[in-house]
C-alpha cells in the first residue's frame, strides 16, 4: 500500500511543469503592452488579437492595435482600429492623439485614400510639436499633389520648408530641404500652366523664381532642436492619469496611460 502511494505521489510530482497553468488573460494583457512599449508590434499584435476575440478591449487598446497593424504594413486593418477608436480617445494628452491621427493619416495615404488621410494629418498638427510639423506638411503637400490640388500643395510644402528650416536644418535634412523646394517649383509650374501664368499666393521675391530660405542657417536665430521628438520634455500630469470612462472587460479597470513619445519617435518615419 505504501509502495502504491510512493508511486502516485512521484507520478504527480514528475507531472506538476506539465501541469502548469497557462498565464491568465490579464497577464497576457501585460505582456502585450510590455511588447508595445518596447517596440515590439508583432508580437503584441498576436496577444492583442487573441484577447480582442474573447473580451472588449478598451478604446485604447484598439488604438493601440492599430498601431500594430501600421507598423506591421497592413494599412486596412489600421485605418479599421484607428477610425473607430479614435473619436472615443479626444479626452486624451495632445500628443498621444497626434501619434494615432498621424498613423491613420499614413494608413490612408498608403491604400491611396488621399482625402481621408488629409482629415488626419490637420488633426495632427493640432496636437503635434513643432518639431514635427514639417514631416506633416510635406504629406499634406503629397495629398494635394495627388489630388491636383496644386495651390494646396504649394502652401503645404512652403510651410513644411519653415518648419524644416526653423527646426530640422541638420545635414541629415538636407536632402529632404532640397526636395521639398523643387516640389514647391513643380507645384508652381502647374499653377502658371492652370491660370495662365497668373501670380500665386507665394511670398513676394525679388524674381520669378522661388527664393528658398538660407540652408545653412545662422545658430542664434533658430532653436537647436535636431531631434525631431524633444524627449527632454516633460508629459504633463493629465497624461499621466487615466482619463478614458470605459473599463476592459480583462481587468475590469480604467488601463494606464502609456509614454507615446518613443512610439512617436520610432513610428513617424516617412515610408516613402
Amino acid at each position: 500500500m505504501r509502495k502504491t502511494a510512493w508511486i502516485i505521489l512521484i507520478t504527480i510530482l514528475l507531472a506538476l511543469p506539465f501541469m502548469a497553468q497557462e498565464p491568465l488573460d490579464r497577464d497576457r494583457l501585460g505582456m502585450a503592452i510590455e511588447y508595445f512599449q518596447s517596440g515590439k508590434y508583432h508580437e503584441a499584435l498576436l496577444l492583442f488579437e487573441k484577447l480582442d476575440k474573447e473580451y472588449t478591449l478598451n478604446p485604447r487598446y484598439k488604438a493601440f492595435m492599430g498601431i500594430c497593424f501600421y507598423h506591421e504594413w497592413l494599412y486596412e486593418e489600421a485605418c479599421d482600429y484607428l477610425d473607430k477608436s479614435i473619436p472615443q480617445l479626444e479626452s486624451f494628452a495632445p500628443h498621444e492623439r497626434s501619434v494615432y491621427y498621424y498613423a491613420a493619416g499614413e494608413s490612408h495615404f498608403q491604400l491611396q485614400q488621399y482625402q481621408d488621410a488629409i482629415t488626419y494629418y490637420e488633426k495632427a498638427l493640432t496636437v503635434c510639436y513643432d518639431n514635427e510639423k514639417g514631416d506633416i506638411l510635406y504629406r499634406l503637400g503629397l495629398c494635394h499633389m495627388f489630388l491636383r490640388q496644386w495651390q494646396e500643395a504649394y502652401d503645404s510644402y512652403n510651410a513644411a520648408l519653415d518648419k524644416f528650416i526653423a527646426f530640422r536644418d541638420t545635414p541629415d535634412m538636407q536632402a529632404r530641404i532640397h526636395q521639398t523646394g523643387h516640389m514647391m517649383k513643380g507645384c508652381e509650374e502647374h499653377l502658371k500652366k492652370s491660370k495662365g501664368e497668373a501670380n500665386i499666393s507665394a511670398p513676394e521675391t525679388d524674381s520669378p523664381d522661388i527664393k528658398l530660405p538660407t540652408l545653412i542657417t545662422p545658430t542664434d536665430s533658430v532653436p537647436a532642436e535636431p531631434n525631431r521628438v524633444d524627449t527632454s520634455r516633460t508629459l504633463p500630469d493629465s497624461f499621466k492619469e487615466p482619463v478614458i470612462q470605459g473599463k476592459d472587460t480583462i481587468r475590469n479597470e480604467v488601463p494606464n496611460t502609456i509614454n507615446i513619445q518613443d512610439l512617436f519617435q520610432r513610428q513617424v518615419e516617412i515610408k516613402d
